[in-house]
C-alpha cells in the first residue's frame, strides 16, 4: 500500500502540486467516519457567529474537516503564487506553502489551548484544533475571490466581513467555554489579533516573503565562477629543438 501511494504521489507530481493534494484527501478520506453533508454544514456553520454565550456551545471533535481545509488553503496559496508568475523550484514553494498553514493551525491552536488552560477555558486540545482549522474556511473565501480580483478595496470588505463572520464564530464559542471577564478577554483578543494578522500577512507579505527566501536560496547555491586554466598548447617543434641543442653542446666539447 505504502508503494502504490508513493508511486500515485509521483505521478501526480508532473501535474501539478495541487493534483498532490487532491490525491492526498482522497487517501484519507476513506479512513474517516465523517459524512460529507455533515463536513458541509460544519462550513457553513463556521461562519454563523453564535448568540447563547451563557452555556458551553458545542464544538466538534474531529479533524477531517480542519485538516481539508488546511490543505485547501495550501492550493489557493499555490495557486496565488502561479498567477504572479513565481516560479517553483524544487518543491521549494510548495515546503514553505504546508509548513505556513499547518504552522498556523497547530502553533495558533496550542498557544491559544495553553491561554485557556491558564485561564481555566473548558475546552481540549482535539476541539481548539477543529475550532481553529474550521475557522480557516473564511480566510480560504477570501484569498480565493482575492487573488483572481486584484481589488484592495474587495480584500478589506471581504476581510472585515468574511474574516470577521469567522473569527467572531471562534471568539464566541471561547466565551461561552470561559469564565471571568479579564480570562475571557485575554483569550478572545489574543485569538482575534492572530487571526485577523494572519489573514492581512497571506494577502500582502506573504509573496514577498516567499520571493526572498526563493533568492536566497538560489544565491545560496550558486557557487563560486570558475574559469577554466590557460594551458599553453604542446607544440611538435619542441623535442626538436631540444635535441638540436643536446647535439650543438656535444660537437663544442
Amino acid at each position: 500500500m505504502y508503494w502504490v501511494i508513493c508511486w500515485s504521489v509521483q505521478t501526480r507530481w508532473a501535474e501539478g502540486p495541487v493534483s498532490v493534494l487532491f490525491l492526498l484527501s482522497k487517501i484519507i478520506s476513506p479512513n474517516t467516519l465523517m459524512i460529507n453533508i455533515l463536513c458541509h454544514f460544519r462550513l457553513v456553520e463556521s461562519l454563523i457567529p453564535v448568540r447563547m454565550i451563557n452555556f458551553p456551545q458545542k464544538v466538534a471533535g474531529e479533524l477531517y474537516g480542519p485538516l481539508m481545509l488546511v490543505f485547501t488553503l495550501v492550493a489557493i496559496l499555490l495557486h496565488g503564487m502561479k498567477t504572479s508568475g513565481t516560479v517553483i523550484r524544487e518543491g521549494t514553494l510548495m515546503g514553505t506553502a504546508i509548513g505556513t498553514c499547518f504552522g498556523y493551525w497547530l502553533g495558533v491552536s496550542s498557544f491559544v489551548y495553553f491561554l485557556g488552560y491558564l485561564c481555566n477555558a473548558q475546552i481540549t486540545m482535539v476541539q481548539m484544533l477543529s475550532l481553529v482549522g474550521y475557522g480557516l474556511f473564511g480566510p480560504c473565501v477570501v484569498l480565493m475571490v482575492t487573488y483572481n480580483v486584484h481589488l484592495h478595496s474587495l480584500f478589506y470588505l471581504l476581510w472585515l466581513i468574511v474574516g470577521g463572520l469567522s473569527t467572531l464564530r471562534m471568539v464566541a464559542v471561547i466565551l461561552s467555554r470561559t469564565v471571568g471577564q479579564t480570562p475571557r478577554l485575554t483569550v478572545c483578543g489574543v485569538l482575534t489579533v492572530l487571526h485577523m494578522v494572519f489573514l492581512l500577512y497571506l494577502h500582502f507579505a506573504y509573496h514577498r516573503i516567499v520571493e526572498g527566501i526563493l533568492d536566497t536560496l538560489e544565491g545560496g547555491n550558486a557557487g563560486p565562477v570558475r574559469f577554466p586554466r590557460d594551458i599553453p598548447a604542446l607544440s611538435v617543434s619542441v623535442p626538436n629543438s631540444t635535441v638540436r641543442l643536446i647535439g650543438v653542446s656535444l660537437q663544442m666539447r
